[in-house]
């Protein structure tokens, strides 16, 4: 199986960045697993939000040629890690198309992204920033691997 990460702009704190190469060299075992930061649009005021999520929906559409993409959403569907890694395993049954996760930046996902996923997944009702999130995504990602091997992963 491969798995992508898709978000715009590089992850800028080194704690976090950190943390996203730890679960990415653990995911590595299980699968093949690729981390994509897209161009993020830099220099556009926040009031112009369209324009902004449009910038970063251009460059996140570049890597999702072929995946069966998941968008993470704050209106997408709750699932326990255990339904999470049975959509992971059944996702390996079928090996043709890379898992795609897509994350978005500050102010989420365009709506043209959001329609071409196959899944829309929500890793919590909170609100957290989109650089935790990362972290987060990838840790789920790792224990649903283990889960499916049957490996010990401490709760």
């Amino acid at each position: 199986m491969r798995v992508r990460f898709v978000w715009p702009g590089k992850t800028k704190s080194p704690g976090i960045r950190a943390c996203q190469e730890f679960y990415a060299a653990r995911i590595r075992p299980f699968a093949g697993c690729e981390i994509i930061e897209t161009r993020a649009a830099r220099g556009v005021p926040e009031k112009a939000a369209a324009r902004i999520l449009s910038l970063e929906a251009a460059g996140i559409e570049k890597s999702l040629l072929g995946g069966y993409i998941i968008c993470l959403l704050d209106r997408g569907k709750e699932m326990t890690s255990r339904e999470f890694s049975n959509l992971l395993s059944a996702r390996e049954r079928e090996p043709g198309r890379p898992l795609t996760f897509v994350a978005g930046g500050f102010l989420g996902l365009a709506d043209r992204i959001v329609a071409r996923s196959d899944v829309r997944l929500s890793l919590s009702r909170m609100t957290f920033s989109h650089e935790l999130i990362r972290i987060m995504l990838l840790e789920q990602v790792y224990r649903a691997l283990t889960i499916n091997r049957g490996l010990h992963y401490a709760k």
